[in-house]
């Protein structure tokens, strides 16, 4: 897999400090704490600000990587590009490639759910699996139209998501200045049956699912004015403030109500939120900000996904097939087509708490992928580059890895085993792509090389 840049004109930097912050926050905000706080509930008990913090501290230390990485190589192509500069190993790069691909995939079905099982239901009683299946249709239908995303459209989409959270934390102050909410619960941790630490971990491992998104905004540095030094500021304070928001959001929901029935609510956890702190609120209103919420993860995601695996293909990597633009659309119709097929596949057989499944994949795949930029981080501190740069402490990278590792590792982590038969499963079909597009290449090596010996 080639890393080298394209010929041509360059890419316009028209986003400044202000901008790249909104992209982060918004990147990062949506169905992770709109759609899985009941879970994380589930979890642990009361104490749900633990596992949102402790997210944030591994989040926040590969941040440091991820920020010495893009200010070292300042392009537009995220970690494929940065395991590949530093292990030099194809496949391992297009296996990273692939698993970031895959996570968009469950991160947009874990959206579809949380629409159907969830938000959808204040306004009508539809089964979720339908509504979750033509939910991925109708984005695949717009993906396929053509969607032009820009930043300050994704300033409008962030206001939204935060005017929801805010929503929810400022009924939750009423709530507690009238009398209501009991403190007791913030400090409420219910060991699982592996103990105590297996019941944290395993709540930091699903609640890692709010945290991602801000790695996407390394894709974006080609279009930043002064990146170098604009880049650490925006990423860092992004991801603070939705650790802030996200906070404050739990101890509400823990303030409110016992972890039992937050947990039974699962994706509908911040609906009862709201009507248990402000029973005159309007469902339908909070309701409808959670539904626009998920519409544009799952828009984001399924974009990204369908882009990585046109852009995977053009590399040569994929079957050349998956590469092919529609003439009229200009769109990757091929790549399109097999995303959504696949977003809708993960949908149809998640099963019950098919946002709990997915985001959990999600994370876990993003914790795979995150161990490996946090490793390359290291390997890469050996090649020097002529100008300066962000660097982050000697031991973050290292902490970065070993965290991130083990929030992966079966069995340490308290992860349940769905998550890893999912994950396996896609990137086994990758492995399987992978390899049917290297037996087609060389089969016609092979021809064409009969044909010039004639």
């Amino acid at each position: 897999m080639t890393m080298d840049p394209l010929p041509g004109p360059a890419l316009r930097r028209a986003i400044g400090p202000r901008l790249l912050f909104f992209f982060v926050l918004g990147d990062v905000l949506g169905t992770g704490i709109y759609a899985l706080i009941g879970s994380v509930a589930g979890q642990i008990g009361g104490a749900l600000w633990l596992p949102f913090l402790a997210a944030f501290g591994v989040a926040l230390i590969t941040a440091l990587s991820y920020l010495e990485l893009v200010g070292k190589y300042p392009r537009a192509a995220g970690a494929a590009l940065y395991t590949q500069r530093a292990f030099r190993t194809p496949f391992l790069t297009f296996l990273v490639a692939f698993a970031v691909m895959s996570s968009g995939l469950t991160s947009a079905a874990a959206a579809a759910w949380a629409f159907g099982a969830s938000y959808l239901k204040a306004f009508v009683q539809w089964p979720t699996v339908p509504v979750a299946v033509g939910f991925l249709l109708a984005l695949g239908i717009i993906n396929f139209r053509g969607v032009a995303e820009s930043v300050k459209a994704n300033v409008v989409l962030t206001a939204v998501e935060l005017g929801g959270l805010l929503i929810v934390v400022a009924i939750g102050a009423y709530a507690v200045a009238s009398g209501a909410g009991d403190p007791h619960r913030l400090l409420d941790i219910r060991p699982s049956e592996g103990g105590l630490w297996l019941s944290v971990t395993a709540a930091t491992s699903l609640a890692f699912f709010a945290m991602v998104g801000f790695e996407d905004s390394v894709n974006m540095v080609e279009e930043c004015r002064e990146p170098e030094r604009i880049f650490p500021r925006a990423l860092l304070l992004g991801l603070a403030a939705a650790a802030l928001l996200y906070g404050l959001v739990g101890f509400t929901a823990s303030l409110l109500l016992p972890a039992e029935v937050l947990a039974a609510a699962k994706s509908d956890a911040l609906l009862q939120v709201v009507a248990q702190g402000a029973p005159g609120f309007p469902r339908q209103v909070f309701a409808a900000i959670g539904l626009l919420a998920v519409v544009n993860s799952a828009l984001i995601n399924l974009l990204m996904a369908s882009r990585l695996l046109y852009g995977m293909a053009n590399e040569g990597i994929l079957p050349k097939s998956f590469g092919a633009v529609h003439p009229s659309r200009r769109t990757p119709w091929v790549a399109i087509l097999f995303t959504t097929a696949l977003a809708v596949g993960l949908v149809a057989t998640a099963g019950e708490d098919g946002v709990k499944k997915l985001g959990g994949t999600t994370a876990l795949l993003l914790l795979a992928v995150f161990t490996g930029v946090n490793l390359a981080c290291l390997v890469l501190r050996r090649e020097p580059v002529g100008h300066r740069h962000f660097r982050a402490p000697t031991w973050t990278p290292a902490l970065g890895a070993a965290c991130c590792a083990y929030l992966a590792l079966p069995g340490l982590s308290g992860r349940p085993a769905e998550d890893y038969g999912i994950a396996l499963t896609l990137l086994g079909l990758g492995v399987l792509l992978w390899l049917l597009n290297r037996r087609w290449l060389g089969r016609r090596a092979g021809m064409l090389e009969g044909r010039e010996s004639r």
